[in-house]
C-alpha cells in the first residue's frame, strides 16, 4: 500500500489516502509520501503506517471546538507514537485558518499555541531544536488535518538566512510562536530526501508584498532558492541530482494559477520532468495568497 494524499478527494485512510480538505485547482492529483510495510494501525485519532526505516500518520477530526486543544492532543500523541524516532516532516491542514476562534484568537494562532505547549511538554524547553520542516495552510470543510513522517534515519533542520527562524518569532505574530524549521533533510545511505516547508513572501519576520500575488510570488520563490542552498541542495533545488520533486502550490485566490504557473516555470523553479499540485487554499497569513512546498526524494522509500 501507498500512502499518499488524495489531492482530489475527500481521503480514505483505510486505504491510504490522506484527504486535505481543497479544491484541486490543477496539476497531479496524488503526492505519494511513503510505502507501507504493514498496517493500517488505528488508535485514538491517529492513522499509523510502518514503512521503511520509520513510520507514517495521520489524524483527522471533526470540527474540533477547541483549535487550541486539539492540537495540543494530536501533537502529543503524535510524538508519543513517534517514539525515539526523528520526526522528517508535518503537514497541517487548519480549518478556517485566519477565522476568529475561541476568545477571539486567529484559528491558526490557537493552533499554533496547541502545538507548541505539546512538543514543550513532550521534549523539553529545548524542543526547537528537533523541529522538522512543516506547512499550515487552511481546510475548507471544518476538519483539522495532521500528517507525519518519521523515521529512523538521521536529519539535519535548516533555517534561511534572510528569515527569523519561525519558533523565534516576536509576540505579534501569536502568544506562541510557529513550531517548524525551514527544512529538513534526511540522511540515508549514500542518499538525502529535502523537505522545504511551505514558503511564502516573508522576509525577516515580516510579510512582503501584502495581497500583491506576483510580488509574493518573486519573493517566495528567492526564499526557496536561499533555503535549498542552506540545505544543501544548490540554488536550483536539487536539479542535476537523481531524484523527484513534487511540488505544492497553494494559491489562496484560484484566478491565480496562471500568474503562479507561468512565473515558476519562468523562473526556473518547476521543470518538465516535476510533478505539481495546485490547490486552493487559504495561507496562515491573511495579506499571504501563495505558499509552496517542496520534496525533494533521493531515496526509493516513496
Amino acid at each position: 500500500m501507498t500512502v499518499q494524499f488524495d489531492l482530489c478527494g475527500s481521503g480514505d485512510p483505510g486505504r491510504g489516502l490522506l484527504g486535505t480538505g481543497m479544491p484541486l485547482l490543477a496539476g497531479d492529483s496524488h503526492e505519494a509520501l511513503a510505502t507501507a510495510t504493514a498496517g493500517p494501525l488505528h488508535t485514538g485519532s491517529l492513522w499509523t503506517w510502518r514503512v521503511a526505516g520509520g513510520l507514517a500518520g495521520y489524524a483527522e477530526l471533526e470540527s474540533p471546538a477547541d483549535l487550541e486543544e486539539a492540537a495540543r492532543v494530536v501533537y502529543a500523541e503524535i510524538v508519543r507514537t513517534a517514539g525515539h524516532l526523528n520526526l522528517y516532516r508535518l503537514w497541517n491542514f487548519v480549518p478556517d485558518i485566519n477565522g476568529a476562534g475561541r476568545d477571539g484568537l486567529e484559528n491558526y494562532r490557537a493552533f499554533c499555541l496547541g502545538r507548541s505547549v505539546a512538543f514543550e511538554a513532550a521534549l523539553g524547553l529545548g524542543f526547537t531544536r528537533a523541529l522538522p520542516a512543516a506547512s499550515a495552510v487552511g481546510s475548507s470543510d471544518g476538519r483539522l488535518r495532521v500528517a507525519f513522517l518519521a523515521g529512523d534515519s538521521p536529519v539535519r533542520h535548516f533555517e534561511n538566512p534572510k528569515q527569523v527562524p519561525a519558533y523565534e518569532y516576536p509576540p505579534e505574530h501569536g502568544p506562541r510562536p510557529p513550531s517548524f524549521s525551514r527544512a529538513t533533510v534526511v540522511l540515508g545511505a549514500g542518499t538525502q530526501d529535502c523537505y522545504i516547508s511551505g514558503t511564502s513572501a516573508v522576509l525577516g519576520h515580516e510579510t512582503v508584498s501584502p495581497g500583491d500575488t506576483k510580488g509574493q510570488l518573486a519573493c517566495t520563490m528567492d526564499n526557496l532558492r536561499l533555503i535549498s542552498e542552506a540545505s544543501g541542495m544548490g540554488t536550483g533545488l536539487g536539479v542535476g541530482r537523481r531524484c523527484r520533486r513534487h511540488f505544492k502550490v497553494y494559491l489562496r485566490n484560484p484566478e491565480d494559477l496562471p500568474i503562479a504557473s507561468e512565473s515558476l516555470a519562468a523562473g526556473g523553479i518547476v521543470t518538465p520532468g516535476d510533478r505539481v499540485s495546485y490547490l486552493c487554499a487559504a495561507i496562515c497569513r491573511s495579506a499571504l495568497n501563495v505558499e509552496i512546498e517542496v520534496a525533494i526524494r533521493e531515496a526509493d522509500s516513496a
